[in-house]
């Protein structure tokens, strides 16, 4: 008797062989990509990413706080993520699991080590009051691929941030009377996930994919420029490899801004 799971990567190593996929894609080509703006009317920025079937939703909210020891003329920034167990089967309801915990750090990375937030510009009263920028990831449906889903939303979500009026005399946010644009430097960090099958390179896989995924690597930044790189599971990479994982995100990043773009006039 074959067990289903060894048939399902054998079969899909074998489309791979030949450059095909079990949906029609080539091996670096991504889903559909679909973006619905202002989804929440209690967040500053907050847009629903459908990626193929995976679909994410990312708010973006602020708040004033007391600024980091280390950087007391510089606003905040927090990101995190929620895995509904409605989004899949696999999840349960409790406390976040690594999946979740990761999701957030590795999205967080890729807007911190781009610069993309101007938090200089986020500084209320230094070494006393900054604005905090959280970034709220919640998965609707998951078919794979929920990281660059989630990486995108939050470039999308942050680009129609708006900054609410603080009365400083009141101490006092006046939500739902944006002020200005939130301050965002010229870049566009996108997050592409290069997973590794058999030998193979494929972007954005779909859950079947992912789940016979021996190792990925999730590489954030813009144009020509590198911000951030995190690799996850436990086969390793040639150098070739990284090489080649490196271009394909090159060449991605600049279409899958383009989309954003599109979806964001």
């Amino acid at each position: 008797m074959i067990e289903t799971g060894k048939l399902n990567s054998k079969k899909t190593a074998e489309y791979l062989s030949a450059g095909k996929r079990f949906d029609g894609r080539k091996l670096n080509e991504f889903r559909e990509l679909v973006i619905e703006k202002d989804v929440s009317k209690k967040a500053e920025g907050s847009v629903r990413v459908k990626l193929g079937k995976t679909e994410v939703i990312v708010g973006v909210k602020l708040a004033v706080g007391a600024p980091y020891a280390d950087s007391s003329n510089q606003g905040n920034l927090m990101v995190s993520a929620e895995l509904l167990p409605l989004s899949s089967p696999r999840i349960e309801l409790g406390r976040p699991g690594f999946p979740a915990i990761e999701l957030g750090r590795v999205v967080d990375r890729g807007i911190r080590e781009s610069k993309l937030i101007d938090l200089e510009k986020l500084c209320i009263k230094e070494g006393e009051k900054v604005w905090t920028v959280f970034v709220d990831i919640y998965s609707i449906n998951d078919d794979g691929n929920i990281l660059d889903a989630a990486g995108i939303g939050a470039l999308a979500a942050l680009k129609i941030a708006k900054v609410p009026k603080y009365d400083l005399e009141e101490e006092k946010i006046l939500y739902g009377e944006p002020e200005k644009d939130l301050p965002l430097n010229d870049v566009n960090p996108i997050p592409v996930t290069v997973h590794k099958i058999d030998g193979h390179l494929i972007v954005d896989p779909s859950l079947d994919e992912e789940d016979i995924s021996e190792t990925r690597l999730t590489i954030g930044g813009s144009n020509e420029t590198i911000s951030s790189m995190q690799k996850s599971g436990p086969a390793s990479f040639t150098i070739e490899e990284v090489e080649q994982a490196v271009e394909i995100a090159k060449n991605q990043w600049s279409e899958l801004f383009k989309k954003v773009q599109q979806f964001m006039k």
